[in-house]
């Protein structure tokens, strides 16, 4: 066997074809004439210009005001006092799974206890921000707050 004797596993497809009828004949994709058929043609893109014009917005826009921090969604003892029994202990955990807050952004959201309604029940509450007054009556019930 020799070289000019080999021949390609497999063939193409389609032949290669130059000239008026090919891919890559006359002006090889280049298109007519002028600046744009010339090597190294880069031509500034209009529209860069006109972003270019606008002004850049700093600050955090119209909403400065808001906070960037996450706020606690709120819940009032009465709530508490409801869903929960006797010596039981009260997270974010247990909370969303009682159905008083839902998840979001699948996680426990975080959760304030506020001083609304009474509760009679004493439970231990943990990982929550909790009021001054809410604190208190949770202690006057006989029940905890950690943390």
């Amino acid at each position: 066997m020799q070289i000019h004797e080999l021949k390609p596993k497999t063939t193409l497809r389609k032949s290669k074809t130059i000239g008026r009828g090919g891919k890559r004949g006359k002006t090889s994709g280049r298109g007519g004439k002028g600046q744009t058929a010339r090597a190294g043609a880069k031509i500034r893109p209009e529209i860069r210009d006109r972003i270019k014009k606008i002004p850049k917005l700093r600050g955090r826009g119209v909403n400065s005001n808001t906070p960037v921090s996450i706020k606690p969604f709120p819940v009032n003892l009465s709530s508490l006092d409801e869903k929960f029994k006797d010596g039981d202990k009260v997270n974010p955990s247990t909370i969303v799974r009682s159905g008083i807050v839902a998840i979001s952004k699948g996680k426990n959201p975080l959760i304030k206890i506020l001083a609304n309604g009474e509760i009679t029940k004493k439970i231990t509450v943990m990982d929550c921000r909790v009021s001054k007054t809410a604190k208190e009556k949770i202690e006057k019930a006989g029940g905890k707050v950690l943390g």
